[in-house]
């Protein structure tokens, strides 16, 4: 199941829509969280937290990692080193 590149793209488009940078880890976690409690895990709320909270950290990690690459790439370019 793509849900982390669900949660990111969901988060991408709050923030789109106003959503403070400070905040779209938290709404990740948050999001991550309710997947996991009433889809994934509706009957097993400690599990559903423990995946819900795995897929919210996740998502806000793979994005910070992104950019941070992608950032790091740009300067380079910028300076002109290789």
């Amino acid at each position: 199941m793509p849900i982390v590149p669900l949660i990111i793209g969901v988060v991408e488009l709050l923030k789109s829509l106003g959503l403070p940078n400070k905040f779209s880890a938290l709404a990740a976690v948050v999001m991550g969280l309710l997947i996991g409690i009433f889809f994934l895990h509706p009957n097993n709320i400690p599990e559903g937290i423990i995946t819900g909270l795995s897929l919210g950290l996740a998502a806000s990690g793979l994005y910070s990692a992104t950019k941070n690459t992608v950032e790091g790439v740009k300067n380079m370019r910028i300076s002109g080193d290789k």
